[in-house]
C-alpha cells in the first residue's frame, strides 16, 4: 500500500500535468488537502515539498502555494537533449517492433533520442505514460492511441501537451474527439479488399471476427460489410465475433464455440490481422477442421506471423517500419518550423497471396 503523502503527490501532480491546476493557480490550502485526503498536516506538508523540489509548486510565504512550470526546466529535454517520446499500446509483441524501428532510425538520422513507454492498452498505464512524457518535457510525441473506440478520459493529457505547444501525432488510429494529425493503414479498405477476395473465390456465407474496442476494428468491420453489400450478400449477426482487450485472453475458448456453431454453414472468415488468424488456424487443427479446404481465411497486417506460421496466411499489407519512419519525420519537421505538412496519411494495403484461401466451385 503507497504512502498516504505518495498518494497526494501523484493525485496533484495529476492535477498539474493534465492542466486541472494551471501554472501560477493556487492550489487548495493545507487544511483544505488534510480535509480532502484525511491526512495529518504533517503528511501534506511532507508531499508538497517534495512537489516544490521537482518543481510542480512553489510557496509564498503569507499567501500560499502555487502551480510552478520549473518542472519543464528540470526535464532533460529542455537542458539540450532532444527527445522525442513515443507511447505505443505493445512494443515486443505484433508488429510494434517493426514500427518502432522504422521511429528510430529515423530519429537518429537528426539526432534525437527515444524515449519509450507502452500501455498494454490499458488507459490507466497510458496515463502514467503520458504524465511521464509531460514530467520529461519531450521535445514532441507519437502516440498509438489506447483502445481507440471507446471514450478515453486522458484527453486532458494531450490538451496539455497542445497547449504547450510540443507537437504530436499518432499511429494506426486516433481519437475521434481530438483533432490531431494520424498516419494509418486504411482499414476499411484493408478489410474490404479481404472480403472481396474471398467472395472472388466463390464464397458467399463469410464470418468476421473482430476487435471491437479499438478504431482499427470498427473500421475493419465496415470494410466487411461494404465489400457484402456491394455484392448483396447478406450481413448476418451470428457470423460475427466480437472481441476486446479483455476478452482477448478467452478468445480460444470463443472461438472453438463460434466454429462449432457455424461449422456447416461458413465457408470462409475475415480475421482481424495475423494474430487472430494463426489462432484460427490452431483451433481448426483441433476440431479437425481443414484450412483452406473446409475452411478459408483472409488475414490482415502481413505481420512475422503471416511469413512463419506452420501455413502461409493470406493476408492484406501494414506499412509498419514505413509508418513510424513517416510519423517520426513529421514531428522533426514540425520542430523545425515546417508549416505545411500533412494532417492525414493513409496507407493502401495489398493482398498477399499465401495458403488458406480455396476456391468454391459454383454447381
Amino acid at each position: 500500500m503507497k504512502p498516504k503523502y505518495q498518494i497526494i503527490i501523484e493525485d496533484i501532480r495529476s492535477h498539474i500535468l493534465s492542466g486541472t491546476y494551471k501554472p501560477g493557480e493556487k492550489i487548495p490550502s493545507e487544511l483544505s488537502l488534510q480535509e480532502s485526503y484525511d491526512v495529518s498536516r504533517q503528511t501534506v506538508r511532507k508531499a508538497l515539498l517534495e512537489l516544490s523540489n521537482e518543481g510542480f509548486l512553489r510557496s509564498e510565504r503569507g499567501s500560499g502555494t502555487y502551480v510552478s512550470s520549473q518542472y519543464r526546466s528540470k526535464s532533460g529535454s529542455k537542458s539540450g537533449n532532444k527527445t522525442i517520446g513515443v507511447i505505443t499500446t505493445y512494443i515486443s509483441d505484433y508488429i510494434f517492433p517493426s514500427i518502432i524501428r522504422g521511429i528510430e532510425g529515423r530519429l537518429n538520422e537528426d539526432s534525437y533520442s527515444l524515449l519509450l513507454a507502452s500501455t498494454n492498452n490499458d488507459i490507466a498505464q497510458e496515463r502514467k505514460a503520458l504524465e511521464m512524457m509531460l514530467s520529461y518535457g519531450v521535445d514532441g510525441l507519437i502516440v498509438e492511441p489506447t483502445r481507440s473506440n471507446v471514450y478515453n478520459p486522458n484527453i486532458a493529457y494531450y490538451l496539455s501537451f497542445k497547449e504547450q505547444d510540443v507537437p504530436f501525432t499518432m499511429i494506426n488510429a486516433y481519437y475521434e474527439e481530438l483533432e490531431v494529425p494520424f498516419f494509418c493503414l486504411d482499414d476499411v479498405q484493408s478489410s474490404y479488399l479481404a472480403t472481396r477476395e474471398l467472395i472472388g473465390k466463390g464464397h458467399t456465407q463469410i464470418g468476421i471476427i473482430a476487435k471491437m474496442d479499438d478504431l482499427q476494428g470498427k473500421f475493419r468491420m465496415k470494410g466487411f460489410i461494404k465489400a457484402l453489400g456491394e455484392d448483396k450478400l447478406r450481413f448476418q449477426h451470428e457470423h460475427v465475433l466480437s472481441f476486446d482487450t479483455d476478452s482477448k485472453p478467452d478468445l480460444s475458448a470463443n472461438l472453438e464455440e463460434y466454429l462449432q456453431e457455424n461449422r456447416d454453414e461458413l465457408t470462409a472468415i475475415v480475421c482481424y490481422n495475423d494474430e487472430v488468424g494463426l489462432e484460427v488456424v490452431n483451433v481448426c487443427r483441433k476440431l479437425g477442421i481443414a484450412i483452406p479446404d473446409d475452411l478459408s481465411i483472409v488475414c490482415q497486417d502481413n505481420s512475422y506471423i503471416a511469413k512463419n506460421a506452420n501455413i502461409q496466411l493470406t493476408t492484406l499489407t501494414h506499412p509498419q517500419e514505413q509508418m513510424g519512419r513517416d510519423a517520426a519525420d513529421w514531428v522533426i519537421k514540425r520542430l523545425q518550423g515546417k508549416k505545411d505538412l500533412p494532417d492525414k496519411t493513409y496507407y493502401q494495403p495489398v493482398l498477399v497471396e499465401g495458403e488458406t484461401v480455396k476456391v468454391i466451385e459454383v454447381e
